[in-house]
């Protein structure tokens, strides 16, 4: 069963096109990456899907539901989530809090969200700095922090913008499996990111853009050695490191 599905999307901005005709399926369970070089298209297809604007023409569904131009509260009620590439903390809160947040919003009670703020703590391993203001952590420990924010909405499907970007080799390392364990748990994972040890490592399925098309969509080796995609976006250097 595909999770989501997006059909012939395509954005325009004035007479600027940003998609044009991209379509891909992510399974239920994968971790789909959508890579390219800077301009490509990117994030305005991962902005279409986390709605925050609609598609010019095509359609965007999610377990099979059509939610083309729903608005980003409507997709989270139905188990959407997304976290930034600019993390958005509420910055004199403490972590806890931050959480606790986010926990309210699937959560009956402030107990019940309480409780669920506790369990994403010790998932996203941030039970140590729980009690520390949000604004006074360092990047990883934010992109960590919005993650868990995302993680406690209780997604289905968890949309990643470059969530290692800025980090330390350590942190990539611990970032990579912290997305391991979310797939573990269950969730999908649709990740922008162009640490491409990271791509590799937590993938199942890559889809490329340049240009505001799609010039690549399969399993990540023949993704990889793909020519156009070398030519594009990777280098030769890349593929005689592989």
């Amino acid at each position: 069963m595909n999770m989501l599905k997006i059909e012939q999307v395509t954005k325009r901005f004035g007479g600027v096109i940003a998609n044009e005709n991209v379509s891909f399926e992510v399974e239920e369970g994968q971790v789909l990456a959508l890579i390219g070089p800077n301009g490509a298209g990117k994030t305005t297809c991962f902005n279409m899907i986390a709605g925050v604007f609609p598609p010019s023409e095509g359609k965007i569904f999610y377990q099979g539901q059509d939610i083309t131009g729903k608005k980003p509260y409507e997709l989270n009620e139905m188990g959407i989530a997304r976290t930034f590439q600019i993390v958005k903390p509420l910055g004199k809160l403490s972590v806890f809090e931050n959480v606790m947040v986010a926990s309210l919003s699937k959560s009956r009670n402030s107990k019940e969200a309480q409780e669920n703020a506790k369990e994403v703590l010790a998932f996203t391993r941030l039970e140590s700095l729980q009690g520390v203001q949000a604004g006074q952590l360092s990047i990883g420990n934010l992109k960590r922090l919005e993650v868990a924010r995302a993680i406690a909405t209780k997604p289905k499907l968890l949309l990643m913008d470059e969530p290692m970007g800025g980090l330390t080799p350590s942190e990539v390392d611990e970032a990579i499996e912290l997305i391991r364990h979310i797939r573990r748990n269950g969730t999908t994972i649709v990740i922008i990111e162009h640490i491409m040890k990271a791509v590799m490592a937590v993938s199942d399925q890559i889809v490329v853009l340049q240009n505001g098309k799609l010039i690549a969509n399969g399993e990540p080796n023949a993704v990889m050695n793909d020519e156009n995609v070398i030519k594009a976006y990777l280098g030769d250097g890349y593929v005689k490191s592989l």
